[in-house]
């Protein structure tokens, strides 16, 4: 039987959420995918970047953020000042979308369970939403501004940018990434 509810994915800790995402069922995706991907990063960052949902080459490596997004994250990641041990990457879904489509509703709700119990466990101080796919899932519809802070009952601060394959189609946010990014500093360092 598999565990769903996020209190007892939390119980069991990453390894028991690792294998009940490598068998998921719960919605079609599972009949496409080649690798699912789960996360890359500290177990204990100080901050989350969550993203939309794996593309083609991180379905097959298995890993987030590895094609020329994860590059331009790398480099955003890199202008923050984070080291290996300040962050983690994960995604709302962990299946790709046929296609790099959006995810649909029915998927996003299908994770959401994986997506609560890892940011529970990894227990970051912030939590950076890459683009609105992100926001959408996580934030169950309610519309953040772009690159400001939002404190979450004590717990973490959220903070939507822009996600980084948005930039290779419009360098010209580069520069107002970089200002978002200034301006909030204070939460990770």
């Amino acid at each position: 039987m598999a565990i769903r509810s996020v209190s007892e994915l939390v119980e069991q800790g990453f390894k028991v959420i690792e294998k009940e995402i490598m068998g998921c069922t719960d919605c079609q995706l599972h009949e496409t995918v080649t690798n699912r991907v789960i996360s890359k990063g500290s177990t204990s960052p100080k901050v989350v970047f969550v993203g939309e949902a794996p593309g083609k080459n991180e379905d097959e490596s298995g890993i987030p953020f590895c094609g020329r997004a994860g590059k331009n994250l790398d480099g955003m990641i890199e202008y923050m000042g984070l080291s290996v041990d300040d962050y983690a990457v994960i995604n709302t879904i962990k299946c790709r979308p046929p296609k790099n489509r959006n995810p649909l509703k029915c998927e996003i709700n299908a994770c959401k369970p994986f997506l609560q119990a890892q940011i529970e466990l990894l227990g970051p101080k912030v939590i950076i939403l890459l683009g609105n796919t992100a926001e959408k899932a996580f934030c169950n519809g309610e519309k953040l501004d772009w690159g400001v802070p939002r404190p979450v009952d004590g717990k973490y601060t959220l903070l939507k940018i822009y996600h980084p394959a948005a930039l290779i189609y419009q360098r010209s946010r580069i520069e107002e990434q970089n200002s978002l990014i200034d301006n909030n500093r204070h939460l990770w360092e």
